[in-house]
């Protein structure tokens, strides 16, 4: 017979971490930093259309000081990419990043030297949005890193995951050293239109 079957009805019991995480969760202030055509998607998530402020997240911050998640939205240039760090470096801990956009996760149509091939080179990525651009509705549903904020630990228990995160990545194979998964030695030569 536990302490929770003692008392009334209607108080709930809980840890100070699941607290916080939920308070955080329901609180959380975009930085603004567009920097191509996703951000207009980005805008428009803004809209009393798709109401953003549901999740608590009404109000895009113009100061990263301010800011707790950063959306980057479209291509970074190798010029803006400084620009970027400063502003992630600037911001309070904890926080969290969407890279919005395939020129933002991985360069998109912009195979050159001008771009950043993926913002995680410059940061870290907690959740990739495809799509070019993609549709707010999908930034909506990328929200769901709202779980992932819910549930981060607190103190000493959020540094030891993140370096177990962080293990975990360096121990990772880079795409480049994985086999191929297509076999285009049997495409070259071939009329495909034909």
């Amino acid at each position: 017979m536990g302490i929770e079957e003692k008392l009334p009805s209607g108080i709930a019991l809980t840890t100070v971490e699941k607290l916080a995480g939920y308070m955080r969760k329901a609180s959380i202030w975009p930085a603004t930093f567009g920097l191509a055509c996703c951000a207009i998607e980005m805008m428009a998530v803004g809209t009393p259309h798709y109401d953003l402020a549901r999740f608590g997240m009404e109000r895009f911050a113009a100061t990263p000081r301010q800011a707790d998640l950063m959306i980057v939205a479209g291509r970074v240039s190798n010029k803006m990419a400084p620009v970027v760090r400063q502003v992630y470096d600037q911001m309070a801990n904890p926080k969290w990043v969407i890279s919005m956009g395939v020129c933002a996760s991985s360069g998109g149509m912009f195979n050159n030297y001008a771009i950043v091939q993926g913002v995680d080179h410059i940061i870290p990525v907690d959740i990739y949005l495809p799509g070019c651009p993609p549709r707010p509705e999908m930034l909506l549903n990328a929200i769901e890193l709202h779980q992932q904020i819910q549930s981060t630990p607190l103190g000493v228990n959020r540094v030891a995951a993140a370096r177990a995160a962080e293990q975990a990545a360096l121990g990772a194979t880079p795409t480049e050293l994985q086999p191929p998964t297509h076999d285009h030695e049997g495409l070259l030569g071939r009329n495909l239109l034909a």
